[in-house]
């Protein structure tokens, strides 16, 4: 009988995965392509308690979703990265101010953890960890924003921000204005 040693099975399952890709459908369009690159693209149409009033966004960090109701008892569903145990938070805010393609500098404390970060890195770069848009969170440093690490999308990592995938904060930028209230829990909409 033929045994595989670990690294022979690490191999295999790395060419399975990258043939898996490979024989995925080359893209048609623009979009297409960065939702190839990106991933994302997960939102869903879904009902939601008529009790939340219509526009307005509920991120449910208990879900690992942000929700945008646009309709009484209607939403849309997008999945999310959440804060790290540490860095958790809630409460509610509104959207202060919106940016394409925004800048980001870390944080000193950020640097202090890291100090291999970057003091700046300018927006519409590839490894710009807010991605292509962001929505700024009253006056605190918090924002929904893309990422540049879409795998990162449904654990527990940010440091206090609201990661999307860049597709679905493409869709999710447009709906909503500035001034939209955002409600932040650790409540459960879906069971």
């Amino acid at each position: 009988m033929l045994r595989m040693t670990s690294t022979a099975r690490l191999c295999t399952l790395g060419l399975a995965c990258l043939a898996a890709v490979l024989a995925r459908p080359v893209p048609a369009s623009a979009q297409d392509f960065l939702s190839f690159l990106w991933g994302g693209g997960y939102r869903e149409n879904v009902s939601f308690p008529a009790s939340v009033s219509p526009r307005q966004i509920i991120v449910s960090f208990g879900d690992r979703k942000l929700y945008w109701v646009y309709a009484r008892g209607k939403a849309i569903s997008y999945p999310i990265a959440v804060p790290r145990q540490q860095s958790r938070w809630s409460g509610t805010t509104s959207v202060s101010r919106k940016a394409v393609n925004p800048g980001w500098t870390p944080t000193p404390e950020m640097r202090r953890e890291n100090p291999k970060l970057p003091v700046y890195v300018p927006g519409g770069h590839p490894q710009n960890p807010l991605g292509p848009r962001a929505l700024y969170l009253g006056s605190s440093l918090y924002r929904i924003h893309g990422t540049d690490a879409p795998w990162t999308i449904g654990t527990a990592v940010s440091k206090g921000c609201i990661r999307m995938y860049n597709e679905d904060v493409l869709d999710l930028y447009p709906r909503v204005p500035t001034g939209t209230r955002v409600v932040v829990t650790w409540k459960r909409y879906r069971g």
